[in-house]
């Protein structure tokens, strides 16, 4: 199974105290569930990924741990206290309180929107995530979205993708009439 792991390619971790440490560990999960992975092979596999920094730390964290009843919740908590802090993720929290379309296409508000649901529990509730999103999306797009009374963030998604194609059509257009003349 480990050979299987290897193969597979996660990223190796280094040390540093910043979101990526959060991705690692997301990242690594999803392998563990391909692998169908329990809680000592998981931490072993996940210290296996600790280099220079991270891998010095974790020598020192697990004298007096005993790997063999370590589970997966445990280790992440360890782990999170010393890569994910909870000054990072508080200012990740007041980002995604924050975020709003600006300039960036659709699939990257997305992107970062489900990202930061993690960060906010509430987000995740049915309304309140719909709400959130509609909020962050650039007026023109949140009108059309909003005209079709999306039932839940899933539809309002595609929606917001729909309404962005239809935007950039309608630029290219103008501008091509614009050039005409």
């Amino acid at each position: 199974m480990y050979d299987r792991f290897q193969r597979l390619c996660p990223k190796k971790f280094f040390g540093t105290t910043d979101p990526f440490a959060e991705g690692l560990i997301q990242s690594l999960e999803v392998h563990f569930r391909f692998l169908n992975m329990g809680d000592a092979g998981r931490v072993w596999c996940a210290t296996y990924m600790l280099r220079d920094d991270a891998s010095l730390w974790w020598e020192g964290a697990e004298h007096g741990v005993d790997l063999a009843t370590r589970t997966w919740v445990q280790f992440k908590n360890i782990f999170y206290e010393k890569y994910f802090t909870a000054d990072i993720r508080e200012r990740l929290k007041r980002e995604f309180m924050t975020l709003h379309r600006g300039d960036t296409t659709v699939a990257e508000f997305v992107r970062k929107f489900d990202k930061g649901c993690d960060f906010l529990p509430r987000a995740t509730e049915a309304p309140e995530k719909l709400r959130h999103f509609m909020d962050g999306l650039r007026p023109t797009i949140r009108r059309d979205v909003m005209m079709r009374r999306p039932a839940d963030y899933a539809a309002a998604t595609a929606y917001a993708f729909q309404a962005e194609h239809a935007l950039k059509c309608i630029d290219f257009e103008m501008q091509r009439k614009w050039q005409q003349h």
